[in-house]
């Protein structure tokens, strides 16, 4: 080693983590009994393993094979992935307002050799065409974005729907009173499908006919 590199290591002694830190993380799941591989990076949600929400709505998925679907807040991916999987005859969309969530969607899209799905940035479905309608939307809600974003999501993803189409949600349990609440003025319509220690599974149906 020269001077000037153990000088360098000497400055800067978190050198050997922080590198080991920027390296990107790999893991494998399954859901629905079919494996997936991911590839992420520290700075995204949950970068070591599915989080116990997301996993709890894959679970609750009822897919029909052609449906066009949504993942809303795609993260790296998990909740798209499952959906194009489950709908192969269909085309499913993932977005994220983060660019990097998005590139390792795409990564992971690649990885899985999934071709029926397609990764777009976009903040909340600003960037999704207004005659782009879907059977299914599903969203793992962040706890921190608060009310108003959370009605403009909920409001946005009923007209994306097709008449008939449904939105999942996941969120943390202490919020399914304004979910219910939410969902219930927007939609007409809210059911609880799955209960977990810490998160809670609702459904709403953008129903065929207008009261």
């Amino acid at each position: 080693m020269t001077d000037s590199e153990s000088l360098a290591a000497n400055d800067n002694p978190w050198s050997g983590q922080v590198a080991q830190y920027k390296e990107d993380i790999f893991f494998d799941s399954t859901f629905h009994n079919q494996q997936v591989s991911f590839r992420t990076t520290y700075g995204l949600f949950s970068p070591k393993a599915i989080d116990a929400g997301t996993g709890l709505l894959i679970e609750a998925l009822d897919v029909n094979s052609d449906y066009d679907c949504l993942d809303l807040g795609c993260g790296y991916g998990p909740i798209g992935i499952a959906l194009a999987r489950l709908a192969p005859e269909g085309r499913t969309l993932l977005i994220d307002k983060d660019y990097v969530a998005v590139e390792y969607s795409q990564h992971n899209l690649e990885l899985n050799g999934i071709a029926n799905a397609d990764v777009l940035l976009s903040n909340g479905l600003s960037k999704v065409s207004d005659d782009r309608l879907f059977d299914l939307i599903a969203m793992n809600l962040p706890a921190k974005i608060g009310n108003e974003l959370t009605t403009v999501l909920f409001a946005d993803s009923f007209l994306h729907l097709k008449p008939g189409g449904t939105l999942y949600v996941v969120s943390l349990a202490g919020m399914r009173g304004f979910i219910k609440r939410s969902l219930e003025g927007i939609f007409g319509n809210v059911n609880k499908l799955k209960q977990g220690k810490q998160h809670a599974v609702h459904v709403s149906c953008r129903e065929t006919q207008t009261k």
